[in-house]
């Protein structure tokens, strides 16, 4: 398969954020690394805790936001100027029940490509840290949708908020 994951931008700012997103993105596969040496299964508890922590995230965003559940809020708030040129995102959509970001540049995939890992286990930890924007989803009373991510080999990760009906 072959992941394609090479930043454009190369501002040392943004270079400087990145790497502090690849230490967290180390920590992660390391931790699920020595569970998995100590005979657990990752995927038994790294996927809640991030959730936990992505709905903890989401409500000090919507707090930020004013208390509203609207997806203009939560691009004002994590998906700021600074955060679009870290991930080289293009925001395609934003409404207050949409929000739909390509993102073109990933430094968690870099991190774990940095650890020699394979393919194959780097999307499994793009889908545990996933679980992370899915709790913020929820925050905000939407689901996220992955139409394609770059650590399954697209050149662009996909993701939609989209508004759930309760």
């Amino acid at each position: 398969m072959g992941i394609k994951n090479e930043a454009k931008i190369k501002n040392p700012l943004i270079v400087a954020v990145r790497e502090q997103l690849e230490h967290r993105a180390l920590w992660m596969y390391l931790l699920c690394d020595e569970a998995e040496k100590k005979g657990l299964k990752p995927e038994e508890f790294a996927p809640q805790a991030i959730k936990r922590c992505g709905i903890y995230q989401g409500g000090l965003l919507r707090q930020k936001a004013g208390g509203a559940d609207s997806l203009k809020g939560l691009k004002k708030t994590l998906f700021t100027k600074a955060a679009q040129w870290v991930f080289e995102m293009d925001i395609k959509k934003c409404t207050d029940d949409e929000l739909d970001i390509d993102f073109h540049y990933c430094p968690l995939v870099k991190a774990w490509q940095k650890q020699g890992c394979s393919d194959e286990q780097i999307k499994k930890l793009c889908d545990n840290a996933m679980c992370g924007d899915r709790g913020i989803a929820e925050s905000f009373g939407c689901k996220l949708l992955l139409e394609s991510t770059i650590a399954e080999g697209s050149d662009i990760c996909k993701i939609r908020f989209r508004r759930t009906e309760e």
